[in-house]
C-alpha cells in the first residue's frame, strides 16, 4: 500500500522553506499531496491556480527525481477532511521555531481527535530556511526588496511581475 502524505498551506508564495519541507516529505511518502488552503477571510496575492502552477513548476522536478508522485490540489474545509479525500494517512507540518511547535502541537492534537487514523509528522526546517515566512517574503517583495534568496527563482520572477502590475 502506498504511503500518502498531505502537506497543507497557503503557499502564497511558495518559499525555500516550503521547498525544504517538500524535499524532506518526499523521502517519507510514495505520494505527496500539496494542498492549497482556500480561506474566504484571506486575500492572497496569487490565485489558487497561480499557486498550484508555482508548486508544480518548483516541486515537480523534485518529485520526479525522488520518484514520488506529486499532486497539487486546493481545499476549503478541514485539513483532515482533505487528507481523507486523498487517502493520506500522514499530515506533514514544518517547524521553524518554538512558537511553530506550540501552535502545531495544538493542531496535531485537534486533528488527531477528529481523525485518529491520520498521523501528524513534524519536519524541522533546516537552518538556512528557518527565518523565512511567506508573510515576510510578501512584505519585502511589496516594498521592492530582493527576495531571491528566500524563494525559488521562478517564484521571484512572478512576485516581481505581480508587484510591478500593482504599482
Amino acid at each position: 500500500m502506498p504511503r500518502i502524505a498531505l502537506y497543507a498551506g497557503s503557499f502564497d508564495p511558495i518559499t525555500n522553506g516550503h521547498v525544504d519541507v517538500v524535499r524532506q516529505s518526499m523521502r517519507l511518502a510514495d505520494k505527496l499531496v500539496l494542498a492549497i488552503g482556500i480561506h474566504p477571510g484571506k486575500t492572497p496575492i496569487f490565485t489558487a491556480e497561480e499557486r498550484a502552477a508555482m508548486l508544480e513548476e518548483v516541486c515537480g522536478p523534485l518529485a520526479r527525481a525522488a520518484t514520488c508522485e506529486l499532486v497539487c490540489t486546493t481545499f476549503k474545509g478541514l485539513v483532515v477532511t482533505a487528507a481523507k479525500e486523498h487517502g493520506a494517512t500522514v499530515l506533514i507540518r514544518g517547524l521553524r521555531d518554538a512558537s511553530d511547535f506550540d501552535y502545531e502541537m495544538q493542531m496535531a492534537g485537534m486533528n488527531g481527535a477528529m481523525a485518529p487514523d491520520v498521523q501528524t509528522v513534524f519536519l524541522p526546517a533546516t537552518p538556512p530556511v528557518r527565518p523565512i515566512t511567506a508573510t515576510l517574503v510578501r512584505q519585502i517583495a511589496g516594498m521592492g526588496g530582493d527576495v531571491t534568496s528566500f524563494v525559488p527563482a521562478a517564484v521571484a520572477k512572478r512576485l516581481a511581475a505581480k508587484f510591478k502590475a500593482k504599482a
